[in-house]
């Protein structure tokens, strides 16, 4: 039986991939966009959670954005740490501009799948 990691890995990777077509089309902003929906889907995957924050941090350094590096580098211990405890601030985005404490609204399109991801556990 697949667990939630297994279930939603497909749908982060496709935001993954878009990410990535994004920066390459000289879109980083985009690029970031879809990196914070991976970290909305992955966030309750310590393995998930904690590679989006090595991805934000990457797209940090590419900008470059000490900003966005230094922080991440903050996330990147609390999700490997945190995160198997349920430790997470449902739908944060997981970019510096908020708090890594701040709940937010998840995508109502994020919600379907993370709802279906979890209906097996």
């Amino acid at each position: 039986m697949k667990n939630y990691c297994e279930r939603i890995k497909p749908h982060w990777d496709l935001e993954l991939a878009a990410a990535a077509r994004a920066e390459s089309d000289g879109d980083p902003h985009l690029a970031f966009r879809h990196l914070e929906r991976a970290h909305i889907l992955g966030q309750n995957s310590t393995w998930l959670h904690t590679q989006t924050h090595i991805l934000m941090m990457r797209w940090g350094w590419r900008q470059p954005s000490s900003k966005e590096v230094a922080g991440q580098l903050f996330r990147i211990f609390g999700a490997a740490t945190k995160t198997a405890f349920g430790l997470i601030p449902a739908g944060n985005t997981g970019g510096t501009d908020v708090s890594p404490f701040r709940t937010m609204p998840i995508p109502a399109d994020l919600q379907i799948l993370m709802s279906a991801a979890r209906s097996s556990d």
